[in-house]
């Protein structure tokens, strides 16, 4: 009985928030204002209001504070601004700010700030900033700043700094910076900093600081300092720290630790300054400190090498190649 009831009265309140926003907005302007046009309870498309109010489609707000309840997508409300709490089907202003909840999605025109969820997405078409879920995917066309997760992805076409969380994956047109985890894989087009986890892979464009790990593979196309840990590979033109590629990993220079299955592999007379860990290390340039393989090569050696065989090319003749160990100690 006490559930039945409780419908009953859920029922009578939607069907009285119906009539009376449609009577107050017969053409989308006017609404009906209790105790006064400006703060209260509204019913209908108040532009300028604070308090309850309850209206079937925004248009041409200006600003509403306070709890607003809205069934449809607003039109165009140019500088709209609510502040408080947003509910409805798709809730929505050019400056969303505080709590927003979207049974279908929350979509902000300019900026995004508080905590917002939608059911199928949230968004904005720049700023987002606090805590946005989306069922589906959480994004925005400018910054992100705090924490963005969605069920297929989360991303932005500016910088994101935060925590991403995406099933698909997480990504940025500009810098990365935080936590990001991508089920296949997080990347962006500028410099990232933080900890990258990709299901398949993390990389950037720009240069990577920080920890990075990729099922496949880790790359950036600048330099990548921290620890990198690719299952199959590891890439970039600079690396420093622990680097570590389950097949093989290239770059120009290294610097640090590198160790690698099978190849490790230094290209257009780039150098090796540390310690180098695989069945072939292949440094077609300069090595300083120690490598350990089963074949090791390199064009000038400031070091060690240690494995079966051991090649130095600009050594003299009788100590270009020698197994077991070679060495040369002259800078």
């Amino acid at each position: 009985m006490l559930k039945k009831c409780s419908r009953g009265a859920l029922a009578v309140l939607v069907i009285f928030f119906l009539i009376m926003s449609a009577l107050a907005t017969p053409v989308i302007a006017q609404s009906l204002n209790i105790p006064s046009s400006k703060w209260g309870i509204s019913f209908g498309n108040s532009k300028n209001f604070t308090g309850l109010r309850f209206n079937f489609r925004d248009y041409n707000v200006k600003r509403i504070n306070g709890l607003n309840i809205t069934l449809w997508k607003p039109r165009k409300s140019e500088n709209s601004v609510v502040n408080g709490i947003s509910f409805g089907l798709i809730p929505g202003a050019d400056y969303l700010n505080g709590l927003n909840v979207g049974i279908g999605s929350v979509s902000a025109g300019k900026r995004l700030n508080g905590f917002s969820f939608g059911l199928l997405g949230v968004g904005s078409d720049n700023e987002m900033n606090g805590i946005m879920i989306g069922g589906l995917g959480a994004g925005g066309g400018g910054n992100i700043r705090g924490i963005a997760i969605g069920g297929l992805g989360a991303g932005t076409g500016g910088n994101f700094h935060g925590l991403g969380i995406g099933l698909l994956g997480v990504g940025a047109g500009g810098n990365l910076s935080g936590l990001m985890i991508g089920g296949i894989g997080v990347g962006g087009g500028g410099n990232a900093n933080g900890i990258m986890i990709g299901g398949i892979g993390a990389g950037v464009g720009g240069d990577f600081s920080g920890l990075g790990i990729g099922l496949i593979g880790v790359g950036c196309g600048g330099h990548l300092k921290g620890v990198a840990i690719g299952g199959i590979g590891v890439g970039a033109q600079k690396l420093s720290g622990l680097i570590i590629g389950g097949i093989g990993l290239g770059s120009e220079n290294i610097r640090g630790a590198a160790l690698s299955l099978v190849l490790i592999r230094i290209e257009n007379e780039g150098s090796l300054k540390g310690a180098a860990l695989s069945a072939f290390n292949y440094i077609k340039g300069e090595q300083r400190g120690v490598s350990f393989g089963i074949v090791n090569y390199t064009h000038r050696l400031y070091g060690i090498q240690i494995g079966l065989i051991n090649y130095v090319r600009d050594n003299p003749f009788w100590l270009k190649i020698l197994p077991i160990i070679n060495f040369n100690f002259k800078s």
